[in-house]
């Protein structure tokens, strides 16, 4: 007899069996880009559902991947975000459910940090490729999870940064920061423009529903980073050398991301763009020194996917998480 079931893990596992390894993360970024130009990997567009309800607003998201080669998965990432929540409360949810590719079931994973390292991973890659100069100042943008996710990497993965400038619309909501030991200097600064001013990237990981960064944010040698989801205004996008891209995919035509609506409104080509974060780690393109660079993250289920396999892999090879049986077949094991 063959029993089939589910392996899950809480937060706590997850960090406990290395989801918040930045390198183990970049790493598998890397190979997924590679299965996917090599047709060992795909997704299709999310799935979204309005929660049009007037007592519950927000929207659920259904992503769904597979991944060959070590990760040997198809899964779904189902997340719902919402409006702000009472204090403690977030106002985002994240799981990712994962199969073997020949469909037996595998786990069950929170993924509320995973997706925010998985982030926190593309932009370490793009600070590694596409910055057109040293890197020794840097803006951050926001006070939430994928802020302070992305001061973490910062801290790992860039020992040559001196100075790091933090912003946030409201003050009060950085003060974890200043409480928090730093490999760099860290500097609150009182409004955005101080925040931008004399920066080698500028990492935008805000809610703003309408553009915080007009064309005073495009300079020589900088690069910007787009993280949330309509930072960054058309005229500034206009003016960078360089726009850059995690994929040109499908999901440019109903996308809120700030280079999608731009090109939904017939003002960004795609003969415009100069590269994906796959030339990027394949060394296809490198920005011209001194140059002014542009990447807008989207965020791929394809991440997720990995990241979550690989986490799994490792739970089952540890015993970690908690184990739920779900069929029971006659016959040998598969």
């Amino acid at each position: 007899m063959t029993t089939l079931g589910v392996r899950c893990l809480d937060r706590a596992q997850v960090i406990s069996l290395g989801g918040g390894d930045f390198d183990a993360a970049m790493a598998d970024i890397v190979d997924v880009l590679a299965l996917f130009e090599a047709g060992q990997a795909r997704m299709s567009p999310e799935c979204v559902l309005p929660l049009a309800a007037d007592d519950r607003p927000g929207y659920a998201y259904g992503l769904p991947a597979w991944v060959g080669g070590r990760f040997d998965a198809v899964g779904l990432k189902w997340s719902l975000h919402l409006p702000p929540q009472k204090v403690g409360r977030p106002s985002s949810y994240s799981t990712t459910l994962v199969n073997h590719r020949d469909g037996r079931p595998r786990g069950l994973v929170e993924s509320g940090l995973l997706t925010a390292v998985r982030t926190a991973a593309v932009s370490a890659l793009a600070l590694e490729h596409a910055a057109p100069g040293p890197l020794t100042r840097v803006a951050v943008l926001g006070a939430g999870l994928q802020a302070r996710t992305h001061l973490s990497m910062l801290a790992e993965c860039f020992p040559g940064i001196e100075r790091v400038t933090i912003w946030n619309r409201t003050p009060s909501a950085l003060a974890w920061a200043t409480q928090l030991a730093w490999p760099f200097e860290l500097v609150v600064a009182a409004g955005l423009e101080e925040a931008c001013k004399g920066v080698d990237a500028l990492l935008c990981c805000t809610n703003a529903e309408r553009p915080l960064l007009g064309e005073e944010a495009v300079a020589a040698g900088r690069l910007v980073l787009q993280i949330g989801r309509n930072e960054v205004g058309f005229a500034a996008i206009e003016r960078f050398d360089a726009v850059l891209v995690d994929l040109w995919g499908e999901f440019r035509l109903t996308s809120a991301k700030s280079l999608f609506q731009m090109h939904r409104a017939g003002r960004f080509e795609p003969a415009r763009l100069a590269a994906t974060l796959a030339d990027l780690v394949a060394g296809r393109w490198r920005p011209v020194p001194g140059s002014s660079v542009y990447f807008s993250s989207f965020g791929l289920n394809l991440f997720d996917i990995a990241l979550a396999a690989r986490l799994l892999e490792a739970a089952e090879r540890l015993e970690v998480g908690g184990w739920q049986p779900l069929l029971t077949l006659p016959g040998e094991s598969p």
